[in-house]
C-alpha cells in the first residue's frame, strides 16, 4: 500500500494535501528525501523506526506539538468512557468531547431507529415520544459538559430552520418511531431540531457549530462496496439568509448563544455570511472547511469576508483533522495565510504595525480560544 501511495504521490503536487504531507514527513518524522517510487522503502523504514520511539506515543506528540486542547467529535449516544479514562489517568493533557447528535436528530440517518434505542440506554430515559426525546438529549448534553465539552457540532445538507409546535414535532417523531416517515418530515424535523439545539445552547452555553452544504455518498457504487465516508461527498449550493432567519431571529441576539457557521459554497461569503456575521452578535464564521482548507481557499475567505465582517467576527483556525500528526502542518499553513494577508494590509497602509501585531495574535490564537469558550 505504501509503495503504491509513493508511486502516485506526484498527484498531490500543488494541493493542500501535498503541502501538509510533505511538511509532516519533514517536521514530524525527520524525512529529508523527496518521496518517490525509488525512495519509498527507505522512508517507510525511517517512519517505522520513529514510531517505535517512546517520543512518538500520542501523548508525547500532543506535548511536542504544544497543543492546549484537543476536541473529539462524539455521537450523542457515546458513553464517553474513553474521556473518563483520560481524565482519571492523571495526565495533564486536555482532551474534551464535542456533542454531535446528527445520528438521532436526522430521521434519514442510517440506522436511526437503533440509534434512538442506544440514546435511551445511555441516557436512562426511555425515548417513546418527543418530550422524552428532548429530555434524553438534554441529559446527554449535560453529561458532555460535565466531561469538559464546550461545543456541539451539526451537519445538514441545508441550513434550513423551522420552529414546529411541540405537538407537530411529537407527531413526526412518533410516526418515525413506528417506521413511517412522511414526505417533508425529514427536512421539517431536522430544521426544528436545529432550533432546539440553539435553544439548548442558549441555556447551557455550549457553542453551536453548523456544517451545511455537503451531499453525502454521491457515488452509489462506492457506497455499496466500501460504505459511507469514502470521499464521495460533494459540495452543493447553499442559501443561508432565508434558511437561518427563524433561528437568528429567535437566538441571534441572545447574550449566551454562539453559532459558528462553516460553508462549502464560496459564493455566499461576501453576499450572505459576512453581512450576517457583521450584524448578529451571536454569529461567527468558521474557517474555510474541507475543500477550501487550502492556501487559496483561506486567502479568498479573508479577502471576501473581512471588509464586511472584519477579523473579529471570525474564529481564527480549527483544523478539523482526523490525522493527528498533520495538526502542526495545518496550523502552520493557516497562520502563514493570515500573516500574508495582514502583511498586505500593512504595506498598503490600511493598518499599522501595532494593528498588525494584535491581529496576527488574534488570528493565530486568541479568536479561536474565545470563540469556543476555552
Amino acid at each position: 500500500v505504501w509503495q503504491t501511495f509513493a508511486d502516485h504521490f506526484y498527484l498531490f503536487r500543488g494541493t493542500p494535501t501535498g503541502m501538509w504531507l510533505t511538511q509532516e514527513l519533514h517536521d514530524v518524522f525527520g524525512v529529508t528525501e523527496k518521496l518517490t517510487s525509488q525512495s519509498a522503502a527507505a522512508i517507510y523504514a525511517q517512519i517505522d523506526q520513529r514510531l517505535q520511539s517512546p517520543d512518538f506515543t500520542p501523548r508525547r506528540l500532543y506535548e511536542q506539538f504544544n497543543i492546549e486542547v484537543l476536541c473529539t467529535t462524539d455521537p450523542a449516544t457515546s458513553d464517553l468512557s474513553h474521556h473518563a479514562a483520560i481524565r482519571d489517568s492523571g495526565w495533564s493533557g486536555r482532551i474534551v468531547p464535542t456533542f454531535r447528535p446528527d445520528a438521532v436528530v436526522n430521521l434519514d440517518a442510517a440506522g436511526w431507529r437503533g440509534q434512538i434505542d442506544a440514546l435511551s440506554q445511555v441516557s436512562g430515559i426511555d425515548v417513546g415520544d418527543y418530550a422524552s426525546f428532548i429530555q434524553a438529549l438534554e441529559q446527554r448534553r449535560a453529561a458532555f459538559k460535565e466531561m469538559g465539552a464546550t461545543a456541539t457540532d451539526h451537519a445538514a445538507v441545508t441550513p434550513f430552520t423551522e420552529r414546529l409546535s411541540a405537538q407537530d414535532a411529537d407527531i413526526i417523531l412518533r410516526r418515525a418511531l413506528g417506521g413511517e416517515v412522511a414526505d417533508g418530515d425529514v427536512k421539517r424535523f431536522t430544521g426544528h431540531m436545529l432550533m432546539e439545539m440553539a435553544r439548548m445552547s442558549s441555556e447551557d452555553g455550549l457553542v453551536m457549530q453548523l456544517h451545511p452544504g455537503s451531499l453525502r455518498n454521491h457515488n452509489p457504487q462506492l457506497l455499496e462496496k466500501f460504505g459511507p465516508d469514502m470521499g464521495a461527498d460533494i459540495p452543493v449550493a447553499t442559501e443561508f439568509t432565508h434558511n437561518l432567519k427563524p433561528l437568528l431571529n429567535e437566538f441571534g441576539n441572545h447574550s449566551n448563544f454562539r453559532l459558528i457557521l462553516f460553508m462549502l459554497d464560496e459564493s455566499t461569503l461576501s453576499r450572505e455570511l459576512a453581512p450576517l456575521a457583521g450584524h448578529y452578535p451571536a454569529l461567527r464564521l468558521g474557517p474555510p472547511w474541507w475543500f477550501f482548507d487550502s492556501w487559496n481557499g483561506m486567502t479568498r475567505f479573508r479577502e471576501l469576508v473581512s471588509e464586511t465582517a472584519g477579523l473579529y467576527n471570525t474564529v481564527g483556525f480549527n483544523d478539523d483533522t482526523r490525522a493527528f500528526a498533520s495538526i502542526p502542518a495545518r496550523h502552520d499553513l493557516a497562520r502563514r495565510v493570515d500573516a500574508n494577508w495582514i502583511a498586505n494590509l500593512t504595506v498598503r497602509h490600511i493598518i499599522d504595525m501595532d494593528d498588525a501585531t494584535e491581529m496576527i495574535d488574534a488570528a493565530a490564537y486568541g479568536l479561536v480560544k474565545a470563540a469556543y469558550r476555552l
